[in-house]
């Protein structure tokens, strides 16, 4: 499991990974599998792990007075999944985060310092702060898009930018996750062309 995560360093990275550096990330990411449902996160935890997904997917949502749920995020293979607030502050979190799918993980510790050691790994540290530039850019076009855009409009962004969610979620969570309703959702892919979508 950990050759996927060095392989995606590699690939994330201009700067090189050293034998130590190798060592140290096999040392300090724990794999773990979940089954579909399994929870990594719940809501009232202290969130303990960052998570590399190597094979599965899962989602990061909360759950209202009346039982909705709301996904705030997505991930497959190669993303990172966590409540970066619970995890730094170590403060209880409001998100729930589940495996939609068999899942495989490499998870790493707040505890013991390990956040801190891995990430003085140049390489890990120059990915780290790119994906943190992308993970506000995304966000800040996509609470543009939740303000300004039509649901058709905010659907067919997500068909051009994450083809890959509409294979592996199902139609209720893709609805959730763009901020709508089932049946709008419903309407709006029957009025697509079938090329669009599966």
């Amino acid at each position: 499991m950990v050759t996927a995560l060095l392989n995606y360093l590699i690939k994330q990275s201009s700067t090189p990974l050293s034998d130590v550096d190798k060592q140290l990330i096999r040392k300090a990411f724990v794999p773990k599998q979940f089954k579909k449902r399994q929870f990594l996160l719940q809501e009232g935890e202290i969130c303990k792990y960052i998570s590399f997904i190597v094979k599965g997917a899962v989602r990061q949502y909360t759950v209202d007075d009346k039982g909705n749920e709301r996904v705030l995020n997505l991930g497959i293979e190669n993303w990172w999944m966590s409540d970066r607030e619970s995890y730094h502050k170590q403060s209880p979190s409001i998100y729930n985060i589940d495996a939609w799918e068999e899942t495989q993980v490499l998870m790493l510790p707040k505890l013991d310092g390990w956040y801190d050691k891995v990430n003085a790994i140049p390489a890990f540290c120059e990915m780290r702060k790119k994906l943190d530039d992308a993970h506000h850019m995304a966000m800040q076009c996509r609470l543009n898009s939740a303000i300004n855009n039509t649901a058709e409009y905010r659907y067919d962004e997500l068909v051009q930018k994450y083809p890959e969610f509409l294979q592996r979620f199902p139609q209720h969570i893709i609805a959730s996750y763009l901020g709508m309703t089932k049946e709008t959702l419903s309407r709006i892919r029957n009025q697509q062309p079938k090329t669009l979508h599966p």
